[in-house]
Formats: C-alpha cells, sequence, structure tokens
C-alpha cells in the first residue's frame, strides 16, 4: 500500500463500508458448487480486511449476510454459512495478527435469529477481541438497515424518552453502529444489474460515497482496493453544503 502511505490520514475515508457480492455467481462462472463460492469469499476477506488497514483505513463494516439472502437461501447453504462463520471465528481467535493490529470485532443485526452455537461462537469472538483499540470490524448478520432503525425506535419507546428530546444523535446512540462513526465510503461488488445498497447502513450512511463494482467478491483484490480508494479521493463531498 505504498501508494498511499503519503495521504494525510484526514483526507481517506474513516470508515468503509463493504457489500460482498457475487460469491455464488463466481462459483457458477467457475463450474462449481455455490458453497465453494462461500467459501472462497471468506478466504478472500480475510486477506482484503488486513490490506484496508494497510491503507490506512481503521473503520471497516462488512455486510456478510442480510435477513432478505438469509429468508432466500436454502437450508443447507445457510448450515454451510453458519459453519464458515464458526470457522471464521476460530481462525480470528488464532490469529497472532489480529493481536498486533488489536482488531476488535463487533457483531450487529438480529443475532438471536442465529442458531445457539453460532450465538454462542459470536460471543466468544466479542469477548476475545474486547479490548482491542486500534481497528475496528462491524460484522453485519442478519442485518438489514430499516430493521435497525426500527429496533432503535423500539428502545427509545422502552426508555421513555420525550419526544422532545430525540435528535439525531440520540437516535444514533440507539443503533447497532452507535461505536462506529458515519459510514464515508460503501463499495459494493458484484454490481451488473443496477446500483443499490439494499438496505446496508441506512441512517449512517446519508452522505457516504457509493462505488458499484462489477467484478465479483472473491476477484476483488489489493489493487482494486488501492484504485477504490484513489477514486474516493478525487470526489467533492460536500455533505449537503
Amino acid at each position: 500500500m505504498e501508494e498511499l502511505k503519503d495521504i494525510p490520514a484526514n483526507k481517506l475515508p474513516k470508515h468503509i463500508g463493504l457489500i460482498l457480492d457475487g460469491n455464488r455467481r463466481w462459483a457458477k462462472k467457475n463450474l462449481l458448487e455455490a458453497n465453494v463460492g462461500h467459501l472462497i469469499g471468506y478466504e478472500n476477506l480475510k486477506e482484503r480486511l488486513f490490506d484496508f488497514f494497510d491503507a490506512g483505513i481503521h473503520y471497516l463494516s462488512i455486510y456478510a449476510l442480510s435477513l432478505e439472502n438469509a429468508r432466500k437461501r436454502s437450508v443447507n447453504e445457510l448450515r454451510y454459512i453458519f459453519k464458515i462463520i464458526l470457522k471464521a471465528v476460530d481462525t480470528v481467535i488464532n490469529e497472532s495478527t489480529v493481536r498486533e493490529e488489536k482488531v476488535k470485532f463487533n457483531v450487529i443485526g438480529r443475532i438471536h435469529l442465529l442458531p445457539e452455537d453460532v450465538q454462542e461462537k459470536i460471543k466468544e469472538l466479542i469477548e476475545f477481541t474486547k479490548d482491542h483499540n486500534q481497528n475496528f470490524i462491524n460484522l453485519c448478520i442478519m442485518y438489514d438497515g430499516q430493521e435497525e432503525i426500527v429496533d432503535a425506535m423500539k428502545k427509545i419507546t422502552e426508555d421513555n424518552i420525550k419526544s422532545e428530546d430525540i435528535t439525531r444523535d440520540l437516535i444514533k446512540s440507539y443503533l447497532y453502529t452507535k461505536s462506529f462513526p458515519e459510514v464515508d465510503y460503501i463499495i459494493r461488488t458484484g454490481m451488473s444489474d443496477g446500483a443499490r445498497i439494499s438496505g446496508f447502513l441506512l441512517w449512517d450512511a446519508s452522505y457516504a460515497e457509493f462505488k458499484f463494482r462489477t467484478d465479483l467478491w472473491p476477484d476483488y483484490n489489493k489493487e482494486m482496493i488501492i484504485e477504490d480508494i484513489k477514486d474516493y479521493l478525487k470526489r467533492n463531498r460536500r455533505k449537503g453544503k
């Protein structure tokens, strides 16, 4: 990432959101089973996370499994995805770079909808990295941006907050993403039929920049990260001004 080393930190996006799209299509294109695509996508994600950290990005939100996708997938495919999650947590816990880079993981979404063993693994992941404070990852699993806002509203109501006390900052403090800054840049792969974010970080993406790629997630590499960050640096972020 030498090409980005001289870029001042305040010019780089602080928080990047990644929509990992295209694992199944990649598998089909390569005459493989869909599950192989999910596995290769996971292996690619492991590599790319540290590329983003090397580039000076310290907050990442990863759209790993949406509520909508979970409803559409077969039982067997979901079972395989859950198996990857279990494997991923064990990998993180045994990965020295996670400790060296002080990577803190959080998992956001309707986690209670996951199988019990996956919920327990997620708790283990959060506990293991809770004191890390250098790089931060939100894994969005069983996630939907509208449901995130619905859940926030329910909690505000339960806490008997008066309507005149409800502000944007207050709502943010009730969101799954309360510990993250707003997202500056959302990159979506596998986008060959339009340009959409499928309910990803709806509140936090109010003034985000977007990059839509036709490249499928398993093919997304370090060179593309550099290209996308350079693209971001060319943009004039007026934020409504």
